[in-house]
């Protein structure tokens, strides 16, 4: 079985949102486009333009990643805006938004009013304070290898609604079946259906693949 990888660096992934940089080849497989707020420079607005035109076509399934990030230097209110740019771009063209979140959580939650499409947080590997902060405010959480061996991080999946869930190998250089194998594990189903679930989760983006 070939297991849905929701976010990804891989081009030669053949299942799943690859993450396409903008200054890349457009890949002819799904794909996701945004500016990654350590990519924010000067030229932001210009690239911008680009990542509308790259986003309109037919296999760009998500915008994105792009969000807020706390470690780098870049002025706070600077990435609110490109963030913000993005989400109200999304709303216009009806796709989902991939978020980059590291020590923001607090302030990506009022972004939640703005948008009118479902935004999903990737990468998450943060304490159960958050992720239950994030359901309540109705965001998609995506997994990765954490859970392979975060036992703290297998404890909130348990309990994470499958509906509101994707598995991903981001950057990471693992195997996919890895992580399905573990989630599928800890919640107490198949893998097959553990898949037809997150299938399922697709469609409620909605995400066509």
């Amino acid at each position: 079985m070939i297991l849905f990888d929701f976010h990804h660096h891989n081009r030669e992934n053949t299942y799943g949102i690859y993450n396409l940089e903008p200054k890349e080849i457009v890949t002819e497989k799904k794909f996701s486009v945004g500016i990654h707020p350590k990519d924010i420079d000067e030229n932001w607005e210009e690239n911008f333009e680009k990542i509308k035109e790259i986003s309109l076509l037919p296999n760009c399934v998500a915008i994105g990643e792009c969000g807020l990030d706390g470690l780098i230097s870049l002025n706070e209110n600077l990435q609110k805006e490109v963030f913000e740019k993005h989400i109200l771009w999304a709303n216009q063209i009806k796709k989902p938004v991939i978020i980059h979140c590291v020590k923001r959580f607090s302030e990506i939650i009022p972004f939640q009013k703005t948008a009118k499409i479902p935004l999903v947080i990737h990468g998450f590997n943060k304490k159960k304070t958050i992720a239950d902060e994030m359901l309540r405010h109705g965001f998609y959480l995506s997994f990765g290898k954490s859970v392979l061996h975060s036992l703290s991080l297998q404890s909130i999946l348990k309990e994470f609604p499958l509906e509101k869930i994707f598995l991903e190998t981001d950057d990471a250089n693992f195997n996919i079946e890895e992580l399905y194998q573990k989630t599928a594990e800890i919640k107490g189903i198949s893998i097959e259906n553990l898949h037809n679930k997150i299938l399922k989760n697709l469609e409620s983006l909605p995400i066509k693949i």
